[in-house]
């Protein structure tokens, strides 16, 4: 049976997902922490994929940035911290894997992606990995999309969609919620046609 391969972020209403938490280079980064009042509620979506997820899928940029930070969160992500990782690079050597991190796989394409999504196992939930992300959705890998909007407008900055000329691809809206704070969240599944 083939695993489901979740994509997972934080978004403002223009589409910009770029440095929610604060990771340095953008102008507006932390915009989840001082734009919008933090509600408990709206984050439940990321504690519930936590207990769902088998697997982590990265690109090279943040599973750096997050493998340096996430293994000395034990209270926020401790069943993440115990997943096995899979970072998409041609030039992250095993050896410069975290080793406390846990079991890391190194795959080099995006073919290697489509081997593990074909394969057994669960839930595979990809993090930032903005470039990776482009390239699954060129690819038509991703099958859902586990999404809390901010009620911002960035105007720049690095988008969650590809502007690549792709195929149309429906997506069915499969969980919704709206929380005080404005943030809303929205899981959709893409359809598959035959």
């Amino acid at each position: 049976m083939m695993r489901t391969l979740i994509v997972t972020t934080l978004i403002s209403l223009d589409g910009v997902a770029e440095a929610p938490g604060g990771e340095p280079g953008y102008r507006h980064a932390g915009w989840t922490f001082n734009q919008v009042e933090h509600l408990d509620a709206a984050y439940e979506l990321k504690a519930s994929e936590q207990c769902e997820s088998t697997a982590m899928l990265l690109g090279r940029k943040s599973y750096q940035a997050f493998s340096e930070v996430w293994p000395d969160m034990e209270e926020e992500f401790a069943d993440y911290n115990d997943q096995p990782k899979y970072v998409v690079s041609t030039t992250l050597q095993q050896r410069e894997t975290h080793p406390r991190w846990g079991e890391t796989k190194i795959l080099r394409s995006i073919s290697d992606v489509a081997r593990l999504r074909a394969g057994d196992g669960g839930p595979i939930t990809v993090h930032g990995s903005l470039d990776l992300v482009h390239s699954l959705q060129e690819h038509m890998l991703i099958d859902r999309y586990h999404l809390l909007v901010f009620p911002l407008l960035l105007g720049e900055g690095r988008r969650l969609f590809s502007d690549s000329a792709l195929p149309v691809q429906q997506l069915r809206l499969v969980e919704s919620e709206s929380y005080a704070n404005g943030i809303q969240k929205m899981v959709f599944d893409v359809v598959r046609h035959p």
